[in-house]
């Protein structure tokens, strides 16, 4: 089932009562939303979903990364965005890192995989995930503006599992 934000808000319960009733959830997508968020809201908003996933469900979360070393595309990703308020990084509440959104989803209650993420000193880090269990556009092996040996774009990529 896919949503966008006018039929699923992730911090309302009652929303996510009446697109579920009693069913529980096992695969959360979350391309490029929880920069949405201010942290404080994505910890309320990955507790509820950890209260609908079933056992080892999991939310794959994709976020602008803050460690990533390309001017341009952190003036793109940074909060409040690079320019007019129709602009979709406009409501950009928070940059993650590596490190703020294991720590949003550790205080869930979640376990974390790193999937793709760039350290502090800039270096880029891919561990292997299977885009049949959750596909994400904006990654270093499906996103078109990376080409050979030049990361374009990249995203903060994790799964987070309910153990």
């Amino acid at each position: 089932m896919q949503t966008q934000e006018e039929e699923l808000n992730l911090l309302a319960r009652t929303d996510w009562e009446s697109n579920f009733k009693l069913r529980r959830i096992k695969t959360i997508l979350a391309e490029h939303v929880w920069e949405h968020l201010t942290y404080e809201e994505g910890v309320e908003a990955a507790r509820i979903c950890y209260e609908l996933l079933e056992p080892q469900g999991y939310i794959r979360c994709a976020v602008p990364d803050a460690f990533f070393r390309n001017e341009w595309y952190q003036n793109i990703v940074k909060i409040g965005g690079p320019g007019p308020n129709d602009h979709p990084a406009a409501s950009h509440k928070i940059v993650h890192n590596y490190r703020t959104i294991t720590s949003m989803f550790e205080e869930a209650g979640f376990k974390v995989k790193l999937l793709e993420y760039c350290d502090e000193s800039g270096e880029f880090h891919f561990n292997a995930w299977n885009p049949e269990d959750g596909f994400i556009y904006r990654s270093f092996r499906f996103d078109h503006r990376i080409k050979k040996n030049e990361l374009g774009f990249v995203s903060l990529i994790v799964d987070a599992v309910k153990e």
